[in-house]
């Protein structure tokens, strides 16, 4: 097989914060595959085929790149932020192991600057100490288990960081997680709101749980929750390096 297979990582959404190694891969590549809205950040040019899809399609994405590749093709399929993050990558392993025949193609998995990570440097650094991640959408796990983690997690003292907070789908679940957290942390604990990261919508907003409400967190929207012992210093909040 002389095709290669790469899953990248796009960063944020800032073009500054897609790394050098990710360039030279899609600027090598024959195809490029994605959600179309990460599809689209790739610029066209000839002997590149872009291939963009819907969401909720991700095994037939990798599915459709693994085929590309063991024919010869160069294929980057491309994620935003980390492709290890809630996103493309596992997703790849996971049709990768119904097909042994391949398991010797050239994979490479090109990691990029995560929305939690860019949203905690813009806000400082609330993760400075002992952090978790948990991805609040219940499509591919139930919400009794996201429940469940989210409690574990804030008696444990860890900060957080929530992705897919607050769909037009499901815009309850969110209020319930602000419930949980108030009951397990209190009521000024700092939580931090981080909208479209590093694009020229980003917002940046630090409440209390007293004052947060679920309409301050939609998709684009990265969540970050402190320990007990996350404070402001000046315009910034920041976790201390040590309990």
């Amino acid at each position: 097989m002389t095709g290669w297979l790469a899953v990248a990582g796009l960063g944020p959404g800032d073009e500054a914060m897609v790394t050098p190694e990710v360039r030279a891969a899609l600027a090598e590549a024959t195809d490029v595959i994605g959600y179309f809205p990460y599809v689209a950040r790739v610029a066209p040019r000839a002997g590149l085929t872009l291939h963009g899809s819907d969401n909720r399609v991700e095994i037939d994405r990798a599915d459709h790149a693994l085929r590309l590749a063991s024919e010869g093709a160069k294929v980057v399929i491309v994620s935003s932020g980390d492709p290890g993050v809630f996103a493309m990558a596992s997703a790849l392993f996971e049709a990768l192991e119904k097909q042994p025949a391949l398991y010797d193609l050239d994979i490479r998995i090109l990691p990029g600057i995560t929305a939690m990570l860019a949203a905690a440097a813009h806000a400082g650094a609330p993760l400075g100490h002992d952090f978790c991640a948990i991805n609040l959408s219940d499509n591919l796990k139930p919400w009794e288990l996201v429940e469940h983690r989210l409690r574990l997690a804030a008696q444990a003292d860890f900060a957080m960081g929530f992705y897919n907070p607050r769909s037009a789908s499901r815009p309850h679940q969110f209020a319930r997680a602000l419930e949980i957290l108030r009951e397990e942390c209190g009521p000024d604990r700092l939580i931090t709101f981080a909208r479209a990261v590093s694009t020229p919508e980003e917002r940046i907003q630090t409440v209390t749980l007293r004052d947060a409400t679920p309409e301050m967190a939609d998709m684009r929207t990265v969540v970050l929750v402190g320990n007990s012992a996350t404070r402001r210093v000046g315009r910034f909040v920041y976790t201390p390096r040590s309990a």
